[in-house]
């Protein structure tokens, strides 16, 4: 459907807003906003309504309203001054005060929901240009035999994947009543993706094979079909019915990973200056989950661009607060108090836009760590995982946090739970580190080294790793290769100090904090 009004047209089916022969652009959610008004001209449209339509009854706070009231308006050539096309009717809500006439249908079926611009880079295949958060369909498990039970096992487990995906409030999962209505084994992925609107496909198969039931999972990609993960999963008949939301956790923590990083992999194929928020957002956490200066830079860049494209993007504002959380806890900068400063203004802003996102509430708990306030860090951590109950990296922080504070066989069992939910993790080297102070914390030393070593072989492994690394080879009586670690943070870093550490890392247990400032001190790291 196209709407016309003034010298504007509103281009349902190509996503389109135009003035003119100027393609304007606005952002995926302002463009739903403004959609929502032209279909409705002259009605008065309530706040709850906008919720419900735009927000899709997600909580939003008043302050991200009317950052999207005004975007459109902007994008409109409105003010809050000059309300020619969006009026505010105090007390009331919102109404669309130009006549707008509507015309034949586009080419998308009118059920549909709107599918990303595809813009061609140079002989690639065709990539978003202005993508909006990936929407994603879970079909029902096919049974390879003719067995109800078979059938209701596959319908069981891909709810509960339903249910398991819309805790991730960064994705978009189609309603079963949608998805469910492609059943078979031969699903064409390009017309679901259509009807349905989804980047992502999630489809398997059930089998019996004894008093076992085999599942295979595969997440695929709607452009193109291609398969972005598979697995098998073998699980006793008997015992599926109940175990169908572990399952489930298990899958899912597969999945969030690989989406993450097929989304920053398209952006990579996006010239930056073509850059939506949504697509900006993801290359930047490629770049910040590297961990080094530069990258890290790099991140606060596309994570400003992110937020000047949708003020109301709230991960975006997180990811900055998290770029100042890595500058304080590694040193990037000298003036470690600004950067925890500025963690704490951006994690503030996103609580203020989003506070029922996991991530959002996740950034509170890290700007709490760097402050030094443990207990209210370990607050904001079990919140996000209540909101999230499978959010591995919510669940590795948590075990972090608790270890400082002392609690070394609690935690070893968290962070082992985060590693089975986020295996291919790209902080997969912080985990390792943790459950190295779990060890360290009891004592344990030699487990604790193993643990150690295991972390700095990690993909992009920091100075602090190799700190950890360093103090609990020390504690074990493994010298050389403590000093092998030691040489490393000297290369990378030779200001670097125990109380460098121990800032970063405020062990609450005075034997524990002693033990290792002793020991980065033998290792010629200067006392804490």
């Amino acid at each position: 459907m196209r709407y016309r009004f003034h010298d504007f047209v509103l281009d349902v089916g190509a996503y389109e807003l135009r003035r003119g022969e100027t393609v304007l652009h606005v952002e995926p959610l302002v463009f739903d906003l403004l959609r929502f008004f032209v279909s409705n001209p002259g009605r008065v449209l309530t706040r709850d309504e906008i919720i419900a339509e735009v927000w899709q009854g997600r909580f939003v706070s008043d302050a991200a309203i009317s950052t999207a009231i005004k975007a459109a308006r902007k994008a409109l050539g409105d003010s809050g001054e000059t309300q020619i096309h969006i009026r505010t009717i105090r007390g009331r809500g919102f109404q669309f005060a130009s006549e707008a006439s509507n015309e034949a249908p586009s080419v998308i079926p009118a059920q549909a929901s709107p599918a990303p611009i595809l813009a061609e880079i140079g002989s690639e295949r065709a990539v978003p240009a202005h993508s909006a958060p990936p929407r994603i369909a879970v079909l029902p498990l096919f049974p390879l035999h003719l067995d109800d039970d078979l059938k209701l096992l596959g319908d069981a487990i891909s709810q509960e994947l339903i249910l398991e995906l819309a805790r991730l409030r960064w994705l978009f999962v189609i309603a079963r009543g949608s998805s469910f209505q492609f059943r078979g084994p031969e699903i064409d992925l390009t017309k679901a993706g259509a009807i349905l609107g989804a980047n992502y496909f999630v489809s398997g198969t059930i089998v019996r094979s004894g008093n076992d039931c085999i599942l295979t999972i595969e997440l695929c990609q709607t452009d193109g079909g291609n398969v972005i993960w598979a697995d098998s999963i073998t699980t006793p008949r008997g015992d599926l019915m109940h175990v169908r939301s572990k399952l489930a956790a298990q899958i899912v923590g597969a999945l969030e990973p690989r989406i993450q990083i097929n989304e920053a992999l398209l952006a990579a194929k996006v010239p930056t200056e073509q850059l939506d928020a949504w697509a900006s957002y993801h290359r930047g956490l490629w770049h910040m989950y590297r961990f080094n200066k530069r990258d890290n830079e790099a991140a606060a860049a596309l994570f400003s661009r992110a937020v000047a494209l949708d003020p109301a993007f709230a991960r975006a504002h997180a990811g900055l607060s998290f770029t100042h959380f890595q500058s304080a806890l590694i040193g990037y900068s000298p003036d470690i108090e600004t950067e925890r400063h500025k963690a704490r203004l951006y994690a503030n802003r996103c609580m203020e836009l989003d506070p029922l996102d996991p991530f959002v509430n996740l950034t509170m708990g890290r700007v709490e760590w760097i402050s030094g306030r443990l207990e209210e860090s370990l607050g904001w951590m079990e919140r996000s995982i209540s909101l999230s109950p499978n959010f591995a990296f919510a669940i590795y922080n948590s075990a972090l946090v608790g270890t400082l504070l002392g609690d070394g066989e609690v935690n070893e069992a968290r962070v082992a739970k985060a590693i089975s939910l986020s295996p291919i993790d790209p902080l997969s080297y912080a985990m390792l580190a943790t459950r190295c102070l779990t060890y360290v914390v009891r004592g344990d030393f030699q487990t604790a080294a193993d643990w150690g070593n295991l972390a700095v072989r990690s993909p992009n492994a920091h100075i602090q790793i190799f700190a950890i690394a360093a103090f609990s080879n020390e504690l074990a009586g493994r010298t050389d290769q403590a000093e092998n670690l030691v040489a490393h943070i000297k290369r990378s870093n030779p200001t670097f100090t125990a109380a460098d550490f121990l800032k970063a890392f405020p062990l609450a247990p005075a034997r524990v904090r002693n033990e290792v400032a002793q020991s980065l001190a033998r290792l010629g790291l200067g006392p804490a």
